[in-house]
């Protein structure tokens, strides 16, 4: 009797565990960047950021925003963003990405091979030098294409990153609709830390993205 009482209680713990384990949900694997602020918060920042036309792309380049710098030990920021990003996600020693799992939030498709992610400039480059950045030192420009503490760099599927290139919200705006909230309350951020200017047009964009939310 006592024995088969036992065997009953192990019974019992095996189903109930089973039953836990089934009803867990699925782990969430969608990304969320640092810094995204509140809605209200948003919408005084982009009211307070100064409208202007864009300016030239004159003398523009990547290199006068170096990146990806050396962030600590072997890690430079596209491994500390891949890190932060996926779920799961194991570097070695030197830390190149061997394995892991990431949602791109851009168009909702999840990567097992960190090959197929970019880390996109959420404001990208040759945007922030016409609406600022032309005139900053080469130290403010490596740290806005390195910046880790902002909204600033996501992994997304390299080849919705390439169809966005260097465009704004005006022209491009994330596949994922229900992603569209987000994606402008990073703009806004990002503008608006680095005291960058929009457009007219880019404005009416972001104004529209927002009432998403």
């Amino acid at each position: 009797m006592m024995l088969a009482h036992w065997f009953g209680k192990i019974l019992v713990l095996t189903t109930v565990q089973s039953v836990l384990v089934i009803g867990l949900p699925a782990p969430d694997l969608r990304p969320s960047p640092p810094g995204i602020p509140s809605l209200s918060t948003v919408k005084n920042e982009l009211a307070s950021l100064v409208v202007a036309v864009q300016g030239s792309q004159d003398g523009y380049s990547r290199a006068k925003f170096p990146h990806w710098i050396t962030q600590s030990g072997s890690c430079n920021t596209r491994d500390v963003v891949l890190k932060r990003d996926g779920s799961d996600v194991d570097q070695d020693v030197k830390c190149e990405t061997i394995s892991g799992t990431w949602y791109s939030p851009y168009d909702g498709a999840t990567w097992t091979d960190s090959s197929d992610l970019d880390i996109d400039h959420l404001v990208p480059l040759s945007n922030a030098w016409k609406s600022g950045a032309a005139a900053w030192t080469t130290a403010d420009r490596k740290a806005f294409a390195n910046d880790l503490t902002n909204p600033q760099l996501l992994a997304v599927t390299d080849n919705v990153n390439s169809a966005k290139g260097d465009s704004g919200p005006e022209q491009w705006m994330p596949p994922l609709d229900s992603y569209h909230c987000t994606y402008a309350e990073m703009w806004v951020k990002v503008k608006s830390v680095y005291n960058l200017t929009i457009t007219i047009n880019e404005k009416t964009a972001l104004v529209e993205m927002l009432g998403s939310c």
